[in-house]
């Protein structure tokens, strides 16, 4: 048996415990301070990551890296930078399974439709070989809220209409991943039961509380 603990950038990522069971894959910079031995690999996707690495507005040195696909093209174009944090780079993940084309959209779409949170689900279960998945912070899944704790350091759309559009096009990929991984536990950690999918067998919530710097739930 082998679980892995994803932490992704929405609100409820805080739910997750330091010293849980398990290894500990992050979405781009993590919301809680963890030092290198506790987290497996920090997971990017977007090209804006990258500048912002490049421009020293962010620091991720401190964890090794899984990269996407737009990741290693930027390795292509930036070789200087590929060579300062090439000790870094546990590994490329330019894997991006067919159902992340969604309907109407071109095959070049997909890797647009895919989150770092579907790169790292589909890292742990692929490559690490998980056996049970638990996730943090992806809470998406259950409210149009796509606030994300990338945004407090990298600017993103979040009109109505983007987290609208970007929400509808991540729910089907979950859905996805749970049919294709039959064999894996998902559990999903998050502050309600009301997840805006239907979960297969293998897939169940685990409500959590929040609770702010004053010990009060949030």
């Amino acid at each position: 048996m082998r679980r892995v603990n994803i932490l992704g950038n929405g609100d409820h990522a805080t739910l997750f415990q330091k010293g849980t069971e398990g290894d500990l894959l992050v979405c781009n910079m993590p919301p809680v301070d963890l030092s290198n031995s506790e987290v497996y690999a920090s997971c990017m996707v977007d090209f804006k990551m990258m500048l912002a690495l490049q421009k020293g507005e962010v620091e991720l040195g401190q964890y090794d890296w899984i990269l996407g696909t737009r990741p290693r093209r930027w390795m292509e174009m930036e070789p200087a930078f590929y060579l300062k944090y090439s000790q870094n780079i546990r590994g490329f993940h330019t894997h991006i399974p067919p159902y992340a084309q969604l309907p109407g959209h071109k095959l070049s779409e997909a890797a647009t439709n895919y989150s770092c949170g579907h790169m790292a689900v589909d890292y742990a279960c692929r490559i690490m070989k998980a056996t049970e998945v638990h996730m943090y912070g992806f809470d998406a899944m259950f409210d149009m809220n796509l606030d994300s704790f990338t945004d407090t350091f990298l600017e993103s759309n979040r009109s109505a209409l983007n987290v609208h559009r970007m929400a509808s096009n991540w729910r089907p990929i979950w859905s996805g991943f749970f049919r294709e991984f039959s064999n894996v536990q998902f559990i999903i950690h998050h502050g309600h039961s009301d997840i805006k999918l239907r979960l297969p067998d293998n897939a169940t919530v685990e409500v959590g509380v929040l609770y702010d710097e004053d010990g009060e739930t949030s």
